[in-house]
């Protein structure tokens, strides 16, 4: 059974009849692609896994190989003598061992044990043997035997009369003999067992591999940075606002250094226990890899994971500062009221520990209060650099804050467009000099240098508290565009920008209250038309809100513009407004002052009067922020479709027209709806030319179709409209309120919103980071790398909230690139490349030779131990011999005897003993008897410090023997 399931597979996998192929080119098993596919069969119970491993060719035309005949050796064993392929840096340990393109494996699957007795081994052996007997498969089979780290493997191959045997040999430790050619040539030659007396050549690949491991210090270029300086703005030798960069360890651990000689000849070479040929300098073919530190510890990455581990934490500023700055006085006075009202109570309550309580709440209180700056998570130094580098108004606040003000607003403005700068938009962060992107920086800082969560907390609650102190003293926040909240940012940003736009409206307010007591009249608030249209030109927002709280502003003002509104004679116009009221009834002109014009429009007339139509000063629409318009667009889709939730949500919807109606009234004395529609929507306004009863054409208008719908929105909007200026009107933005909610969202955010909200930020300084560090160095792998970051992070950031295990692979993609150019920053200063005198030599060792290294698995050098690359290479082992030697201390070398003879032996060489020796020897030997078909013979050994290896593929004629 498990002899025809094998079979089976074989015949799916249509590895059946001849193999054809062409002959391999050199370094194919490197640049080309390998495949493989697996199936399960089992013996008996015991399940194994069947794989197919096969190197991807292009098909070859079939027709010269048919008259190629009987006499043509399978693919396989030609492989074994091909030269093209010894040595392939990155391949299946097979491929290594015996240059195969394709071969089938079988191993015991997953959960079962090894095969390790010799029994099984023959019986699976002789299965494969039979089945490839049966089918005509020409493709070696081998199967996995004994522990899997051992890496143990026979096999067999056939062909038509021809038959290969795979064997193996594995040691812990090399027999003397076996550590030198000479030994490994004995071993070949009686394995084949030749029965002709003068023996055909036997060809020889020699590769020796050096392993350099004392890089010397002085070849690592990163400077470490000084976390306890604090000089000029800089808080660990890093400036505010930019991110580290470089690894804080070597992240190039080895270098490897393979000496090959790839075609000797039996006897041109002497290499035995006593006297070796085999010389390093004198190798043709040299090439390096290199072996990268396991995730070195680089800066931007350290810095990146210990903010995202933030987002993880789950406390509160409260509990991380001890109870809060922002908790006022009063609450303690309640907690004792509380604590005598419970002795009231029958339940028997020690009072003790209520006294304790509130003293110890108490104490806490006056420690915070009197904490001095060795107590407090950021020392007072940082914590200026840092508020300072935020707000770099706050030093001239001091003096004259307005002044100030109108400087650093200037800077407000983006600066010109381009792919960098926008990256914000993509990733939802905030342009990379406003103050969000600034405040992401310190706190990622801080984290990392200044006492963590803690620092993150302490940092967070002064900012929160700046944010109080320009709001109440009307100081705009730098940093931030004008204008209301850029939805392309993040959240945090946007409530930052809200909280200026409120600054801005109440400062418009209070210097107009400012402005008004000095010239402040009997009809100052209606008669004001001139000025307004004066002062419009500079700002019309201010003007907007003039004398919005001249009638004594307070916090409740909502109530008081309420009140105007209802009772009209406040202004002492009462008279007035009770003519007009009557008088709208009849659409007859009315002889009111005008309030609130801004300028005339144009040419247009009102229909009536036939005056010139004036376009008043209205109120801005309320900036939103995202969250708020999620909460309105929420509230709108729960009324509903019934009548009643269709009128509600129109009239939350219309709030701003009947504010501009209002104001349009004002503005222009006896207007009728369509006055108002022919400024405010012209479409709905239709025209057309008519000839009258006089034969003259005269253009009629009429309101559009959906205009004239009975109870239409617009035209009860008009009927319930009072002619109310802007400034009188209830405020659609209420700055103050708004203010508030802005402030107590700040108040409670936790660490971890703060770090959620600001990884955007954080992400998109690294990608810029990275960005720089690349351009320094040219890397082409990086820059596509890069791209994927940017798509990656622009796909994931876009959501409200990302999934941790996404955020993650971002962090650790821009860890890699960092990890790159890293290594190839060490390479460089390793080789030398800007000692070079020579241009083009310095071209071809960055550009070839360092790039080529952190991209290939082996590169060779050009020139081998006598190029630009390869002296360099000479140099550096020279170098680490000479260290080597003088590596024991003077007491040690006088206690041993003959040490300086040892020393001056060491020295002779230029490199130590190789770390690996690896041999190919082949052959091609008629066996088993004189008259047999020569046959290809391989046997490949690998010896290292802890393990030795012969892997030998002998074949035999089974049609001659």
């Amino acid at each position: 059974r498990f002899i025809s399931k094998i079979e089976e597979v074989l015949n799916d996998w249509k590895l059946i009849g001849i193999s054809s192929g062409k002959p391999l080119e050199k370094g194919i098993y490197t640049t080309g692609t390998w495949e493989e596919k697996s199936d399960e069969i089992s013996f008996a119970d015991f399940k194994f896994s069947i794989t197919h491993h096969y190197l991807v060719q292009e098909p070859s035309d079939k027709d010269g190989k048919e008259e190629l005949g009987e006499d043509a050796l399978p693919l396989p064993m030609q492989d074994l003598l091909c030269m093209n392929n010894d040595f392939p840096p990155r391949a299946h340990c097979l491929v290594r061992w015996y240059g195969l393109r394709e071969f089938v494996v079988i191993a015991p699957a997953a959960n079962n044990e090894a095969v390790v007795s010799e029994s099984k081994c023959n019986l699976l052996l002789s299965s494969i043997s039979i089945a490839l007997g049966n089918t005509g498969c020409q493709v070696p089979v081998f199967v996995q035997i004994h522990q899997q780290w051992r890496r143990m493997y026979a096999g067999e191959c056939q062909g038509p009369g021809l038959r290969t045997d795979f064997d193996m040999v594995h040691l812990r430790k090399a027999p003397a003999q076996y550590t030198h050619l000479s030994g490994l040539l004995d071993v070949f030659k009686t394995k084949i067992g030749c029965p002709l007396t003068p023996l055909p050549p036997v060809s020889m690949a020699v590769r020796l591999t050096y392993v350099l491991q004392d890089w010397q210090q002085y070849f690592w270029p990163q400077q470490p940075p000084d976390i306890d300086a604090l000089v000029g703005g800089e808080v660990g030798g890093l400036e505010f606002g930019k991110l580290p960069f470089g690894a804080c360890e070597d992240p190039i651990s080895e270098l490897h250094l393979a000496t090959t000689w790839p075609h000797l000849a039996e006897g041109i070479i002497v290499d035995n226990d006593v006297y070796s040929d085999l010389d390093p300098m004198q190798a043709p073919q040299w090439s390096v890899r290199v072996r990268k530190a396991d995730n070195p510890q680089c800066l931007l990455g350290d810095f990146l994971t210990e903010f995202f581990k933030l987002c993880r934490r789950k406390e509160s500023t409260d509990e991380i500062l001890g109870r809060s700055a922002f908790e006022e006085e009063g609450k303690e006075v309640a907690d004792i009221t509380h604590a005598l009202s419970k002795l009231t109570e029958p339940a028997p309550v020690p009072i003790h520990k209520l006294s304790v309580t509130n003293m110890v709440h108490s104490a806490k209180k006056k420690i915070r209060k009197h904490r001095g700056a060795d107590e407090s998570p950021l020392n007072n130094d940082v914590l200026n650099t840092i508020l300072l580098f935020l707000f770099p108004d706050a030093a001239d606040k001091l003096s004259d804050g307005s002044e100030s003000r109108a400087n650093t607003s200037a800077g407000n403005n983006p600066p010109p467009e381009n792919e960098d700068y926008n990256l914000f938009s993509q990733f939802k962060s905030a342009p990379a000099d406003s103050l969000t992107y600034k405040l992401a920086l310190c706190l990622c800082m801080i984290n990392f240098y200044h006492g963590g969560v803690k620092g993150v907390a302490h940092l967070w609650q002064e900012f929160v508290l700046e944010m109080r102190y320009r709001w109440e003293n009307n100081y705009l926040i730098p940093g931030l565009a004008n204008g209301s909240p850029d939805l392309r940012c993040c959240l945090l940003h946007q409530k930052l920008q809200m909280l200026n736009c409120c600054i801005e409206r109440k400062k418009a307010r209070d210097e107009g209250k400012r402005g008004s007591t000095s010239d402040r009249s009997p009809v100052g608030a209606s008669g004001d038309g001139t000025k307004g249209a004066e002062h419009s030109a500079e700002n019309p927002e201010k003007e907007r809100e003039l004398g919005k709280s001249w009638e004594s502003w307070s916090d409740s003002e909502e109530e008081f513009f309420e009140c105007l509104s209802d009772t009209e004679d406040l202004k002492g116009n009462g008279q007035e407004n009770g003519k007009k009221g009557a008088k709208e009834g009849n659409k007859e002109p009315v002889n009111l002052k005008p309030e609130g014009r801004l300028h005339p429009h144009g040419k247009l007339m009102l229909l009536h009067p036939g005056e010139p139509l004036y376009v008043p000063i209205t109120q801005e629409p309320a900036p939103m922020t995202e969250d708020l318009l999620e909460e309105q667009s929420e509230v709108l889709a729960k009324l509903g479709t019934s009548a009643e939730g269709a009128h509600l949500r129109a009239r939350m919807q219309s709030a701003c027209l009947l504010s501009d109606m209002e104001s349009f009234k004002a503005a222009n004395p006896g207007c009728c709806l369509e006055d108002f529609v022919r400024w405010y929507s012209p479409r709905d306004y239709i025209e057309e030319e008519v000839v009258d009863e006089k034969g003259n054409t005269v253009i009629r208008g009429e309101l559009s179709a959906r205009m004239k719908i009975p109870s239409n929105m617009w035209v009860e909007a008009w009927e319930t409209a009072k002619p109310v200026p802007a400034r009188r009107q209830k405020r659609l933005f209420d700055d103050t309120r708004e203010a508030e909610k802005v402030l107590h969202y700040l108040a409670v955010q936790k660490p971890a919103d703060l770090a959620r909200h600001l990884l955007p930020c954080i992400i998109h300084a690294a990608v810029l980071k990275v960005k720089d560090e690349e351009a320094l160095e040219d890397i082409s792998s990086v820059k596509k790398i890069i791209k994927q970051i940017i798509s990656h992070s622009s796909k994931v950031l876009r959501f409200p909230n990302p999934e941790d295990k996404k955020l993650e692979e971002i962090i650790a993609q821009i860890m890699s690139v960092e990890a790159i150019i890293a290594r190839a920053r060490s390479l460089k200063a390793k080789f030398g490349v800007e000692k070079c005198e020579n241009e083009e030599e310095k071209e071809d060792l960055q550009s070839r030779f360092v790039n080529c290294l952190l991209e290939q698995p082996e590169v060779s050098v050009v020139g081998a131990g006598r190029g630009p690359a390869g002296s360099i290479i000479h140099k550096l082992f020279v170098n680490a011999q000479r260290v080597r030697a003088r590596a024991p201390p003077l007491e040690e070398e006088l206690r041993r005897s003959g040490c300086a003879e040892e020393r001056r032996q060491g020295l002779q060489s230029d490199f130590p003993p190789p770390t690996g020796r690896e041999v190919i020897l082949r052959s091609s030997v008629p066996r088993p008897a004189p008259y047999s078909k020569a046959l290809p013979q391989r046997m490949y050994s690998v010896l290292t410090r802890e393990d030795f290896r012969l892997a030998g593929a002998f074949s035999s004629d089974t049609t001659f023997f």
